[in-house]
Order: structure tokens, then C-alpha cells, then sequence
């Protein structure tokens, strides 16, 4: 089978089981939002600006319990932010999966061998000596994180541990130089690499989310794919760059860039998902065979967002989970007061103008399942793609380039750190003077952002403003 029988079954049920009532609305899956805090400034990512104002705030253990309950969505995905830095993050994934439903964690993968060191000092035994051993050889630990499991974890608090119910969920959107280009800082893709294969060592499941965008590389894509595929990844989610508001928003203010240039319309989104069943093939890639139609151009859908249905620190965020009209109080509240025809795109005729270029996977991908624009044979496709032998891991990715950034001096801050080195190293390259510089140059004194190979990289924090001011007295 494609994916486990027990969750596959468990999702049927619920379907089958709403369908039978007629139930008009119902969850599928909840994104669950306990914090908006993150240690990253993704590029396309508005919640930062979107939620400014409450950061710092986060929704109680009960409540995001609770919120689960009321919604009753076989599986939750519990997002944000950076869910590892919420600080009841154990006891939330403990408190879901009591509820038998399934978890996704979604991470930039930053902390994730953290907690993983924290679930083998937890349940630390002389049996355990094998597979440290293989963690140490692999540079996945060092020798003072072994010495740190083998004196145990005595706090009594839970552990996130190795579950069918539960998948690390990574972001990944693209090899190292891209990843880490759209995430803003260097080194997290090797992190993110590293974490999965302890995880895969240690027994969890792992798939990995990806946002395409207008300047993304399909071919790389799918090198992505064998190269994670190859490392042993149980599934793939991938979804369309879309130019919401908060996101249009960040990017504006915070990168001065256009958002044109960087996210996708409708058109551009079924040009770079031409490959898209062809991948479905190939890889495990998660949701249905109908909304991989939809995202080739084959086919329209209707937007169902009530299906997966969002749930913050205001309340339950609506319409969707990337706009934002109002927060209610309750789920049941956001069913009865939205106006949900109001929204999405029908023949091809956009009923809000910000729903024009939206296929992302939290409107449409539920749709396939739920067979709202129901076509002869959709069900046996729905079946055969859940229940056919799932693809093997593709042998061929260990040949993939996936290391072609900072791991190779390719890094995007390389050539401003040659330059703080060595001043000669900022010389003019045959006659032009980098783009890199003169930015360098005209920003030094405020020091806000840096723009780098084909993007934009956040400078925030008082390293960059240094690095900044280095680059502009070398330039001088």
C-alpha cells in the first residue's frame, strides 16, 4: 500500500461515516496554529507580519486539546510558527494521539534531533547501544549528546517517540542552495537532511512539505524528490506559491521585493505541475490523484477550505488558512457564519479576487476526496492511488548534487564573507561591480536586508547589521 492501511482506513471511515449523515461541512484535517513564534523569516511565509502583534502569545495545552475535540478531524497538523518551540509541544502531540488521531508535526527541522536526543535519553538502555553507535558514526550525535541519553531523562514530562500515528512533517523547498536561500539563513538544509535520517535510524515516519514558487526550478524539484525519496522519506506533500495578502504584504515591506516575481498565477502553477502525475507515480506524493489533476490543468475543482479548518491564538481563522476575514469562537460558529460562496473559483471565475491564483493543497486537495466536482471514475482513482504497491525509494537519488550550497562555499552570504576577509575579494568582476555590493553599500548604514543570488535574505539581527557594516568599510 501506498500509505498505512490503519490511517488510510481511519480517513475512509470518517468520510464514509459524514457522507451516510449527510453531513454538509465537515473537518478532514485541522491546522493547528498554538504559536506564531518562529526562529525563521521565511521568504512567502506572511504569518510574521500577519500576527505581528501576538508573537509572543500562544494558546493554551487545553485548548488546543479541545480545539481538536470540537472539530473532530481525524488527523492534525500542528503548524504555526515553529511548533518545537512551543513549550508543551510533547505533551500536545501525547494529548492528540490519546485522542486516536493522527499528527503531523510541521517543522523547518531545526529542533528536531533535539527532541529526538530528548525521546532516547527517555527510554535509554543498554539496548539502545547499537543505534547510538550507528548516530555517532554518522555524526548525527556527538560523543557529548551519547554521554547526556545515557544518564537517562527522569523529568516525567512525555516524549515525542517514534509512532504509525505521527510524521515529522519538514519543510524542504528545494536542494541546499534554494532551501536555504527561501528560508533566509544558511545551513538548514544540511540540519533538515541530518534530522531525517536520524529520524528514519530511530523509526518515525517522515515526509517532507514543499511551496513552489515562480522562480523554481521544476527539474530540481524532482531531484528533490529521488534525493529525499533515496533517504528514505515516506511521503511527499508539494503545493503552488500563492500571493495572498499577509504574504504580499511581508514581502513588500520587509524585502522590497515584487510579489510578482515570485509567486505563482494560475497559469504558471499548471505550467510547473505538468510533471505532477508522472511525480505521483514515481514518489509518494500525499493527497489525491484528482487534485494532482487539477494542479496539471485536466480539471476544475471547488474550493472546500471548511475542510481543513484553521485554529490560532484569535480563534478559528476564516476563510482560510492563508486569508483572513474574521476568527470565531467556535468551529461550528465559522461553519454557520461564513459565507462560503463568497469564496474560490468556479468556472474558471474568481469569486473573490484574491482567490484567483489559489490551488493550494488546504482549499482543493480535499475536494479530490471529498468528490465535489465528482467525475466518472474519481473514486476508483482515489482507490487505486491509496491502495496500489507504494513507490520503492529511488535508488538513483544518492547521484543527486542535493549539497550545492554553503556545504561547497556556495553559500549566499560567501562572497560578502570573502569580502569582510579579504577587501580585495569585493574587486569588480569584469568591469561591474556586484549587485551584492552596491546594495551592500547603499544600505550599510540601516543594514536591513541583503539581496542575494536570486532572492532576498532577511537581516534582522545585530550579526548581519555587523556584517553589513563590514562589507560597506571594505568597499571603501
Amino acid at each position: 500500500m501506498r500509505f498505512p492501511l490503519a490511517l488510510t482506513a481511519k480517513i475512509a471511515a470518517h468520510i464514509i461515516k459524514h457522507k451516510l449523515r449527510r453531513t454538509p461541512k465537515f473537518a478532514m484535517v485541522l491546522q493547528l496554529e498554538p504559536l506564531h513564534t518562529c526562529n525563521l523569516t521565511c521568504t512567502g511565509c506572511g504569518r510574521i507580519r500577519e500576527y505581528s502583534t501576538s508573537l509572543k502569545d500562544m494558546m493554551s495545552l487545553e485548548d488546543c486539546l479541545a480545539s481538536a475535540q470540537e472539530c473532530a478531524a481525524p488527523m492534525v497538523s500542528i503548524c504555526g510558527g515553529e511548533p518545537l518551540i512551543y513549550p508543551k509541544i510533547e505533551e500536545l502531540v501525547d494529548g492528540i494521539l490519546k485522542q486516536r488521531r493522527i499528527v503531523y508535526v510541521c517543522t523547518n527541522g531545526m529542533f528536531m534531533r533535539k527532541k529526538m536526543k530528548d525521546y532516547l535519553a527517555a527510554n535509554y538502555s543498554p539496548a539502545l547501544e547499537s543505534q547510538i553507535s550507528t548516530l555517532l558514526s554518522q555524526r548525527l550525535i556527538s560523543e557529548k549528546d551519547a554521554e547526556t541519553i545515557r544518564k537517562g531523562k527522569t523529568d516525567g514530562r512525555p516524549v515525542i517517540s517514534p509512532s504509525k500515528w505521527m510524521y515529522w512533517n519538514v519543510h524542504i523547498d528545494g536542494l541546499e542552495y534554494t532551501h536555504d536561500l527561501i528560508v533566509e539563513r544558511e545551513g538548514v538544509f544540511k540540519e533538515c537532511v541530518e534530522a531525517i535520517k536520524m529520524a528514519k535510524l530511530l523509526g518515525y515516519q517522515v515526509a517532507t512539505n514543499t511551496t513552489v514558487y515562480k522562480e523554481t526550478d521544476v527539474q530540481e524539484i524532482e531531484g528533490m524528490f529521488k534525493f529525499f525519496s533515496w533517504l528514505g522519506c515516506d511521503g511527499h506533500t508539494i503545493s503552488p506559491g500563492y500571493d495572498y495578502d499577509a504574504a504580499k504584504k511581508d514581502m513588500v515591506k520587509r524585502l522590497g521585493k515584487d510579489p510578482k516575481a515570485f509567486f505563482l498565477t494560475r497559469e504558471m502553477t499548471r505550467a510547473k505541475f505538468t510533471k505532477i502525475q508522472e511525480w505521483g507515480r514515481l514518489f509518494t506524493i500525499f493527497g489525491t490523484p484528482v487534485y494532482q489533476e487539477f494542479l496539471a490543468g485536466k480539471r476544475e475543482l471547488t474550493c472546500t477550505a471548511w475542510a481543513i479548518p484553521t485554529r490560532n491564538i484569535k480563534g478559528w481563522k476564516a476563510p482560510c488558512y492563508l486569508m483572513t476575514d474574521g476568527h470565531y469562537p467556535s468551529y461550528q460558529e465559522m461553519l454557520d457564519k461564513v459565507d462560503w460562496n463568497k469564496y474560490g473559483v468556479v468556472d474558471g471565475v474568481a469569486r473573490d479576487p484574491r482567490c484567483e491564483n489559489c490551488m493550494v493543497h488546504c482549499g482543493y486537495d480535499p475536494s479530490g476526496a471529498l468528490g465535489t466536482n465528482y467525475q466518472r471514475g474519481d473514486n476508483w482513482k482515489n482507490f487505486k492511488y491509496n491502495f496500489w504497491p507504494r513507490p520503492k525509494p529511488y535508488a538513483e537519488g544518492q547521484t543527486v548534487k542535493a549539497f550545492n550550497g554553503v556545504s561547497i562555499g556556495r553559500g549566499h552570504l560567501a562572497q560578502a564573507k570573502a569580502a569582510t576577509a579579504t577587501p580585495a575579494a569585493a574587486a569588480p568582476v569584469n568591469g561591474a561591480q556586484s549587485v551584492y555590493f552596491k546594495r551592500a553599500e547603499a544600505m550599510a548604514p540601516a543594514g536591513e536586508s541583503i539581496g542575494c543570488g536570486n532572492g532576498s535574505v532577511s537581516s534582522p539581527d545585530a550579526a548581519k547589521r555587523e556584517l553589513l557594516a563590514k562589507i560597506y568599510d571594505a568597499q571603501r
